[in-house]
């Protein structure tokens, strides 16, 4: 089975682990869990397994689904809820993210947001050999946006600019500085044009941004193509220190 193939089966199990976080956001009384963990991770393990373990026999690495590492030349990479805090606080644009590496490069992402602020449930993927990025089951015809930070372009920010925002707003100026949970949904939303920009204030590891990598990927970021910027601009977090944040544009 190629990526291509493999893209429709792991979406529809993705979507099905959004349904359980959707349920689990709209429940009375809020989500359960406290911090970054969560009561329904451990449901979604089913999933997981079902669309990834069971898939060539590929190694696995997901935050607080365990892991399975091998050597294997694939590796499925996992967050079942990036943006677990912001979820559990009860803000929209957690995401889920699976991402599938070949080697150590990124040929398959899928990343769902079934609840978002302006969107509803927003599914974004991508898998080599597929042509455009695919949204809820449409090619994606527009794609990356191209030039300089303007007035009206977004960039996706950690909701942590949030408690510092008219800093942040100037920094991001001229463009509009939007806080949004996960950077796994930040970056997906670059890729199909909703963003020009997206960054992360704390540090991100393998589970945060395969999948949002190999979407950006699919909307033909290269990250050695002239031209593209993986930078740095400084920012200020929640407690006020100084932080630098990644950035992906093209100027």
């Amino acid at each position: 089975m190629s990526c291509v193939e493999l893209l429709a089966p792991v979406t529809k199990c993705v979507q099905l682990a959004g349904k359980l976080l959707a349920a689990e956001w709209k429940r009375s009384g809020g989500p359960r869990g406290s911090g970054i963990k969560q009561a329904w991770t451990q449901r979604s393990k089913y999933f997981y397994a079902k669309a990834c373990l069971n898939c060539w026999g590929c190694d696995f690495w997901g935050e607080e689904t365990g892991y399975h590492l091998s050597g294997h030349e694939y590796c499925w990479v996992v967050d079942p809820n990036d943006g677990t805090r912001d979820f559990l606080l009860g803000r929209q644009g957690s995401a889920i993210s699976v991402g599938l590496l070949r080697g150590s490069r990124p040929v398959l992402g899928v990343v769902y947001a079934p609840i978002t602020v302006d969107r509803g449930p927003d599914c974004i993927a991508w898998a080599e050999g597929c042509s455009r990025v695919i949204r809820n089951g449409e090619e994606v015809l527009s794609g990356l946006q191209r030039g300089p930070l303007t007035s009206g372009s977004q960039v996706l920010m950690s909701t942590a600019a949030g408690s510092k925002a008219d800093l942040n707003a100037e920094l991001c100026s001229p463009a509009n500085c939007c806080p949004m949970p996960s950077i796994a949904y930040r970056l997906a939303r670059v890729a199909v044009g909703d963003a020009i920009a997206g960054a992360s204030l704390v540090s991100v590891g393998a589970h945060d941004v395969v999948a949002g990598h190999a979407l950006l990927t699919g909307a033909k970021w290269c990250a050695s193509e002239p031209g593209w910027i993986t930078g740095h601009i400084p920012l200020r977090g929640a407690n006020d220190e100084r932080i630098e944040a990644m950035l992906w544009w093209r100027p």
